[in-house]
């Protein structure tokens, strides 16, 4: 398993899903570093107090010197910096929302190193865009909570025995170009493949932000695709492969 550092900006991280998060981090290495940094004398840190605790996080303290310049920012891109050249580290995992850590995101992948980064849905594109991959901290709910994001996901209001799911055209190009991407002469394409490529080409990409668990729910609750499995290994294994329901014409 891969060795993962943790920076939390405890300025702009939520503390109440905090312990949903180290499980969603868990999917990518071992955490050997936790780290949370603000300035814990002011009062809009309190929430924290009780996961710095029960999560073995260690708080960093940056004092606010100055008005209007962000310390904590600061703070953790040195200790950042400190812990990538020490070569340790496959992975590091950055907790904000705020688009000041783009360039950090950009350089440690420049090393070599992934980065995997968490939070709110309001983050700046360019920050999810130097990660390897960025989840969205409201995906991080029990499955039966998720709720399909509004301006993307429609689902029919009349119910049927085999529910579809309309997806707009965003989506929906996302989606075919990845299946052309990863498909053979016939047009089908592993959908693990097709996982890979959409996760390497747009890193929020996440099921649950459309109310799935899996890619493979979203594909087969969907009208554009065929659908097909396969199985390998004398029928110990079987894949799941797509195909655009254009290529049939």
């Amino acid at each position: 398993m891969a060795k993962l550092a943790v920076l939390i900006d405890a300025d702009n991280a939520q503390p109440s899903i905090f312990s949903r998060l180290l499980s969603e981090i868990s999917k990518y290495g071992t955490v050997h570093v936790k780290r949370a940094y603000g300035d814990w004398t002011g009062p809009n840190l309190k929430g924290w107090k009780e996961q710095l605790l029960q999560q073995s996080i260690l708080p960093i303290q940056q004092f606010a010197y100055t008005h209007g310049k962000n310390a904590t920012d600061s703070a953790l891109i040195i200790d950042a910096m400190d812990l990538l050249y020490s070569g340790r580290f496959e992975g590091f995992c950055i907790v904000s929302s705020d688009s000041d850590f783009t360039r950090l995101a950009a350089r440690i992948r420049e090393s070599g190193v992934c980065v995997y980064g968490f939070g709110e849905r309001k983050t700046p594109k360019p920050f999810v865009a130097a990660c390897d991959k960025f989840v969205y901290t409201e995906n991080l709910v029990h499955l039966e909570d998720l709720v399909p994001h509004t301006d993307r996901v429609v689902v029919p209001g009349n119910p049927s025995p085999a529910p579809q799911t309309r997806i707009d055209d965003h989506l929906s190009n996302q989606l075919r170009t990845a299946v052309e991407m990863a498909s053979d002469d016939d047009g089908w394409a592993r959908l693990s493949n097709v996982g890979q490529i959409l996760t390497k080409q747009y890193p929020d990409f996440d099921p649950r932000t459309f109310g799935c668990h899996k890619l493979s729910d979203i594909v087969t609750s969907s009208s554009i695709f065929e659908i097909a499995r396969r199985s390998h290994r004398e029928g110990l294994t079987t894949d799941i492969y797509v195909r655009d329901k254009r290529r049939q014409h």
